[in-house]
């Protein structure tokens, strides 16, 4: 099965994105009958590009290393070439393949989680299933979202949004029948983790941060990491999701980290606890994020660097833990894949029975 891909926003990970499904398409292609052709890239920055016969995403993201344009790429005869994410939603729209998918990558706005959100309205209006690792629309319009796609028959997956690769919304939507989320707790931001445990170990913050930055792990903004907006956000998207709170994430209680932080992470190590950022919330409740201390037995104390995990507190299976040791773009890239995969995963369970001769 054919699925055409619009790639709105073509950072670190919506490049890491466009390498990966290269990688893996045989694998795809075997075990999943699932050929993914990108026929349409955009970017605020960098101009867009559409092509019907499909777009080379590797070459793409090595195009814009040199030329920063994606210009090169347009096929003339399809018209002008797209320049808003809203543009690129209506050339695919007009596509023939079975599955049509915006790919939303763009950055975290946390003030109102635009243009992420209006890009999977449109999408979903167009009759496009929507994958995005943009924590903008389940962290401030999920309700409308899930609604809006449920009513279209439409896929609205976001698990690059929260914990990378590894899953969360999928564990508890796919694999978790009849059991209530109660609460959560955990460490979710990768850079802020790798800085504290730098910070114990006698380093200084800059440059901790300034690896994580020129990892490509950072978010752009630095200050969405810093400050605990990133993590706020994954805490209003968990919340959303998994308890039906229908917050944002300027409703979570939130604190960053700073240079101040490292005579606390220094005096915490000395006192046989270790400091984390972590993100918490329970049904019925008002979410935090904040530097805490942590007890040296406690399975958050012992992340370090980039590794990530979360707890889940339920009513049937009692507190479930997922996590990660190692964090990175391929895998949120993967986790953009993952979502794919369960879009045809769906679409081959929707599909009418063959009838045998």
């Amino acid at each position: 099965m054919r699925a055409d891909l619009v790639l709105v926003g073509f950072g670190n990970v919506g490049r890491r994105f466009a390498g990966l499904v290269s990688e893996v398409r045989p694998r795809l292609l075997d075990e999943w009958d699932l050929d993914c052709r990108i026929t349409c890239i955009v970017t605020r920055r960098h101009g867009g590009a559409f092509r019907p016969s499909g777009i080379d995403g590797v070459r793409a993201a090595d195009i814009l290393e040199e030329t920063e344009s994606l210009e090169g790429l347009h096929d003339p005869a399809a018209g002008a070439a797209p320049r808003t994410g809203f543009d690129a939603i209506r050339l695919v729209a007009d596509s023939t393949a079975p599955l049509r998918v915006l790919v939303e990558t763009t950055t975290l706005n946390v003030h109102d989680g635009q243009p992420a959100v209006d890009h999977v309205r449109a999408a979903l209006s167009a009759g496009l299933n929507v994958v995005t690792a943009n924590k903008g629309p389940a962290a401030f319009a999920y309700r409308e979202l899930h609604a809006k796609a449920g009513a279209a028959g439409l896929s609205f997956l976001f698990e690059g949004a929260v914990m990378d690769g590894i899953p969360v919304f999928n564990l508890v939507r796919e694999t978790l029948p009849a059991v209530n989320v109660l609460g959560f707790r955990g460490v979710v931001n990768a850079t802020t983790n790798h800085i504290l445990t730098a910070l114990e170990d006698g380093e200084e913050f800059g440059p901790a941060l300034r690896r994580m930055q020129a990892e490509g792990i950072a978010e752009a903004d630095a200050s969405l990491d810093v400050d605990g907006w990133d993590a706020a956000a994954k805490a209003a998207a968990l919340a959303n999701v998994l308890m039906d709170a229908g917050i944002t994430p300027h409703t979570v209680r939130r604190a960053g980290i700073g240079p101040q932080s490292a005579a606390q992470a220094r005096r915490a190590r000395e006192c046989g606890r270790r400091l984390r950022l972590v993100a918490e919330g329970r049904r019925g409740a008002i979410p935090a994020v904040g530097p805490t201390e942590l007890p040296e037995d406690d399975l958050l104390a012992g992340l370090r660097g980039t590794a990530n995990a979360l707890v889940l507190e339920t009513d049937l299976l009692g507190r479930i833990v997922v996590g990660q040791l190692d964090s990175g773009l391929t895998q949120t890239a993967y986790a953009v894949l993952s979502d794919l995969v369960a879009i045809r995963r769906a679409a081959r369970r929707e599909a009418p029975a063959r009838r045998t001769p």
